[in-house]
């Protein structure tokens, strides 16, 4: 039975045969995720901790990755299951206050106005109709409308932009802090880990340290890093890194990028400068522009996304330090309010800990709980 089926069955009572419970993961050793702006040095020892922390993936990697998300999503899931039950406690199937309730607490999880509003809504429907009565009513309605919602938001959320036939390259854009070099580091040494060969381009030549930040994680990982001086053009790095990575043989280009949004025309101009410089040398590329967000700042991540994506064509969205914050609704947000779909979430702090976005795993990580009470 699939996660999605195991969910729905909890709620509509369908016939279910008892799941054995899988052995609780132990906690890891925590290793502080590096920050944008922390020192080399720093970069230097967390990187150094994190690759010895690494193992080979095993063939029950499914069931490992299911786990992964339950863990990593454990803070949102504990304080939006709390949350729901108090507020459930109380329910008043015709009491509009009630309602009004509901969306204060959606909204304050990041889930976003336009989703909040649906989700409110469908309950009060059902309410009217007559289908929920109870607290266990209202509580199915809410939690089986999310986990809709989140498959209907991330409907390709395996799909991974690649090239079949030759070099694959992927175009990183997000601000400063929010974890993006660590990101292009974790991601060059999963495909490593499968036996491609990376190359990676140090594009953001104006904020200091970043240059030199990629270059320590380049040997860590085992990835060549093609560079410029500080203040040099993001475009000729770019141009450098398509001509190493191609005479190299490499698989996979990946491209930092600088992460200024005080002045949005000019990050747009840069931008597009090195897209041009791509799609010339390759014409179907950037195959993907990943913006990477910083989950635990909430709304302030969508607002970033917002603005991104008028600024350069995104594709996907990578959410950074999901396992650091207790608002795992933005996913919700940022599908339903943008349209953008979540392809890579990071539930942890060593190598293997970023994740292609599975919407099945993610709800039942989020809703575990909730559907246990159900059941």
């Amino acid at each position: 039975m699939g996660l999605f089926d195991k969910i729905k069955s909890a709620f509509t009572g369908a016939d279910k045969k008892e799941e054995p419970k899988q052995p609780e993961v132990k906690e890891e050793e925590k290793v502080s995720e590096v920050s944008e702006d922390e020192k080399v040095e720093k970069v230097t020892e967390i990187s150094e901790q994190s690759t010895a922390k690494d193992t080979t993936l095993e063939p029950d990697n499914d069931r490992r990755e299911t786990e992964q998300y339950e863990k990593g999503l454990k803070k949102s899931r504990v304080s939006f299951t709390r949350r729901l039950n108090e507020l459930l406690a109380n329910f008043r199937y015709e009491d509009e206050e009630f309602f009004e309730e509901l969306e204060d607490l959606l909204i304050e999880s990041d889930v976003g106005f336009e989703a909040t509003m649906h989700i409110a809504d469908t309950l009060r429907y059902e309410s009217k109709v007559q289908n929920v009565r109870s607290m266990k009513d209202a509580e199915r309605v809410i939690v089986q409308t999310m986990v809709d919602m989140y498959g209907e938001t991330n409907p390709d959320h395996h799909f991974f932009n690649e090239n079949k036939d030759g070099l694959t390259v992927v175009l990183f854009v997000g601000v400063n802090g929010v974890g993006k070099t660590t990101t292009i580091a974790k991601m060059a040494h999963q495909y490593i880990e499968k036996g491609q060969k990376v190359v990676m381009a140090a594009g953001d030549t104006f904020r200091a340290g970043a240059i030199e930040q990629l270059h320590v994680w380049g040997d860590r990982v085992g990835a060549e890093v093609v560079s410029t001086k500080q203040g040099g053009d993001p475009a000729a790095v770019v141009y450098d890194g398509i001509e190493t990575a191609r005479n190299s043989g490499a698989d996979i280009l990946l491209i930092d990028t600088a992460g200024r949004l005080q002045n949005k025309k000019n990050l747009m101009n840069e931008l597009e400068k090195m897209k041009r410089v791509i799609s010339r040398e390759i014409p179907d590329a950037p195959h993907e522009t990943l913006l990477v967000l910083d989950a635990t700042t909430g709304q302030n991540a969508l607002n970033q996304a917002k603005i991104f994506k008028e600024t350069t064509d995104v594709t996907g969205i990578v959410l950074t330090k999901m396992d650091g914050t207790a608002k795992g609704g933005i996913v919700l947000a940022i599908g339903k309010e943008l349209g953008v779909p979540v392809k890579f979430v990071g539930l942890g702090e060593t190598m293997n800990d970023l994740h292609p976005f599975d919407t099945e795993k993610f709800a039942y990580g989020l809703f575990k709980e909730l559907i246990e009470q159900t059941a």
